[in-house]
């Protein structure tokens, strides 16, 4: 079981957090079990699910996201994943909503067709980028939109909450090819072409300033409009590490590609998360009626 627990990166969660906090601090209609709730079931059931099938379909012997070495994987580690998925899928329907419950039945199906061999959404550069871009970054903004609202359908059809789930696709386009740089080895062994791989090690790089440059214009005009400039100024200011970390790591793989490697790629997105986060929740804090006890 150490080896499934490994497996399912519970940790990992952290580096996506962003997305539920971005969503929470664009929510109008929130409480406290609800919170509690459509955290947990994301974070500790949804996300480790994906994890755990994706790692025992990989099946890698080098380091993956969150795990430098990972161990070999057995049986219990598929079964495990599934019941995660289940459990989230049942707690959803009875804490939440129906359309929370359906929607992580959708993200869940989705996740499986891009690990397993019968389909392995990717193995293919394109695809694989958009699937991962949209479901992990729209999709995911609007589930965690629905877990902690209780909305429908139709309250998802408003530019503002449209707004940040085009953002949130456009930050994970950039993000994921990046989460991919330092396994090409692996991923040619495997014969999934990826988008990183299609890009090379330093076309990555350029690729992501040219995705991350629009995707905060993006933001910037979202807060100018919906919200108020201190926001922009706020998430500019706030992601100045990652710009410095990222160019500074450009600039050595410029030199030399062999330091597109595994710390770097973990210690980028542990940056990444810990401004993305903070900012969120400064967001959430600012505008919510929470914010009067700070």
């Amino acid at each position: 079981m150490s080896s499934t627990l490994l497996h399912l990166r519970f940790p990992f969660s952290y580096f996506l957090l962003p997305v539920y906090l971005f969503a929470l601090g664009t929510s109008p209609n929130f409480n406290e079990p609800r919170l509690l709730w459509s955290f947990i079931i994301i974070h500790f059931l949804v996300y480790p699910a994906s994890n755990g099938y994706n790692s025992y379909f990989d099946k890698d012997e080098k380091s993956i996201g969150g795990l430098k070495n990972p161990p070999p994987v057995n049986k219990s580690l598929y079964y495990v994943s599934l019941l995660l998925d289940f459990a989230a899928i049942i707690i959803a329907f009875i804490t939440i909503s129906f359309l929370f419950s359906a929607m992580i039945l959708i993200y869940g199906f989705v996740s499986k067709a891009y690990s397993h061999p019968s389909i392995r959404l990717k193995k293919y550069s394109i695809i694989g980028w958009l699937t991962v871009g949209i479901f992990q970054g729209s999709f995911a903004f609007l589930m965690c939109y629905v877990g902690i609202n209780n909305y429908e359908i139709e309250n998802l059809l408003h530019a503002k909450v449209l707004w940040p789930a085009i953002l949130t696709t456009i930050m994970l386009l950039g993000n994921y090819p990046m989460t991919q740089v330092y396994q090409h080895e692996e991923d040619t062994k495997h014969g999934d072409h990826t988008m990183s791989l299609m890009l090379g090690i330093r076309g990555t790089f350029i690729f992501v300033q040219v995705v991350f440059a629009l995707a905060t214009l993006g933001f910037v005009f979202y807060f100018n409009e919906y919200f108020s400039s201190k926001f922009s100024y706020a998430f500019v200011i706030l992601l100045a590490p990652v710009i410095l970390f990222f160019m500074i790591w450009f600039l050595q793989v410029w030199h030399n590609p062999s330091n597109a490697d595994y710390k770097r790629t973990m210690w980028l997105n542990f940056i990444s998360a810990t401004c993305l986060n903070s900012f969120f929740v400064y967001l959430f804090l600012a505008t919510s009626h929470i914010g009067q006890y700070f």
